[in-house]
């Protein structure tokens, strides 16, 4: 499983083409999460991301050094999924997706990412999956962290 962790000032997400409105999904300071499923993940990936991603240790802490964690700083996340993580660009320029795990389990396991970040007591927010969405950001630093279960960056 794959993710693109942004430390944000504030994030939401709205589908694209609805009318205008409310965003799907908004939070103030925290992490906009882009998640990728990929065909060989498992639950033991979706937890060992979320166990990742809310004890990261990138807010500043008084002395400005990154030191505090999500919950420490009163933080929430807004995870919108995102297979082009598993777009294999290395072959001519059209990339191939064949690497993403297929829409329904895909599906399943995004939402069991939310509902274990949630039990870990962090606000979570949420796109919409498989819909086109427009994504809208401050990156804060800008701190922007790569991360995959299936191997060390």
């Amino acid at each position: 499983m794959r993710a693109v962790v942004q430390r944000v000032s504030r994030a939401e997400v709205r589908v694209a083409g609805e009318s205008v409105g409310q965003p799907v999904g908004k939070i103030g300071r925290g992490f906009l999460v882009l998640l990728g499923a990929g065909t060989e993940d498992t639950d033991e990936d979706m937890r060992y991301l979320v166990d990742k991603i809310v004890g990261l240790r990138v807010f500043p802490d008084p002395a400005g050094n990154m030191n505090l964690a999500l919950a420490e700083v009163g933080g929430a996340l807004l995870v919108v999924s995102q297979f082009t993580l598993y777009g294999d660009c290395r072959k001519g320029r059209r990339p191939s997706f064949i690497g993403a795990m297929a829409p329904e389990p895909a599906e399943a396991i995004y939402q069991r990412f939310l509902t274990e970040a949630r039990s870990r007591g962090v606000s979570v927010e949420a796109g919409r999956f498989r819909t086109h969405m427009d994504v809208e950001l401050v990156n804060d630093g800008p701190v922007t962290l790569m991360l995959d279960s299936k191997r060390q960056f």
